[in-house]
């Protein structure tokens, strides 16, 4: 059909999308940079209290990244087309989360040099943390360009149907959600506000939900019952 609308991300959010993706890669970094040092600083009896403490900060830091990477996938989203490139960018967070830990945990367990309580309570919480780590990273719901796309033209179907064929809506610099009516009170004292089609909210500012308040307001003003 000729009026469907196919998402592309914004300018802004590619920019946006590229600093979280530099900054999450840099923890990964990091993390993998403290593994090697555990690996070869803190694999042994005495230093067992600062491995945990090192093996914590990892954690963090493979959490942290991946939080980051997936609001960069959902700003600036990879095609199912390329399925490689599709599953590799969504699921990163997932393999990176079990490789700052992986190398780590096979020589602990491995080590000769280090007692049994050690392997056990190292161990435990390495193999422990790279779990968290890994699960944490998985994507369970991807974004894709073309979910994004579908989703583009349902909701610019279903205001049209509400709001006399008009798809213009309002949102704020803070907001998560767009508006049919910018006088809604939930926008109304907003100092910075912009307006454009469902489509522009998606890729501007990954908005994708309609106001309740507008919804109701909406199907009222045009006596359309659900």
């Amino acid at each position: 059909m000729s009026d469907q609308k196919v998402f592309v991300a914004s300018d802004e959010s590619k920019a946006k999308a590229k600093q979280l993706r530099l900054f999450a890669i840099l923890s990964w970094i990091v993390a993998i940079a403290l593994q090697i040092f555990a690996i070869f600083k803190l694999i042994t009896n005495e230093t067992m209290v600062w491995l945990i403490v090192v093996i914590v900060v990892i954690l963090a830091l493979a959490i942290g990244a991946s939080v980051m990477w997936k609001k960069a996938n959902r700003l600036d989203p990879a095609s199912e087309k390329d399925k490689v490139k599709f599953f590799i960018q969504n699921q990163l967070g997932a393999i990176m989360g079990v490789l700052a830990f992986l190398p780590l945990v096979i020589l602990i367990f491995t080590n000769k040099n280090i007692d049994g309580k050690t392997k056990g309570i190292a161990g435990s919480i390495a193999v422990v943390a790279m779990l968290v780590a890994g699960i944490s990273g998985v994507d369970f719901n991807p974004p894709s360009v073309e979910k994004y796309t579908k989703e583009i033209n349902e909701q610019t179907a279903t205001l049209k149907k509400i709001n006399l064929n008009n798809d213009l809506v309002y949102w704020s610099s803070a907001g998560n959600k767009y508006h049919i009516y910018e006088d809604c009170y939930h926008i109304a004292n907003r100092k910075i506000k912009s307006s454009g089609t469902v489509k522009e909210s998606f890729e501007k500012k990954g908005i994708s939900e309609l106001c309740k308040t507008c919804e109701k307001k909406a199907m009222a003003a045009n006596n359309i019952t659900e």
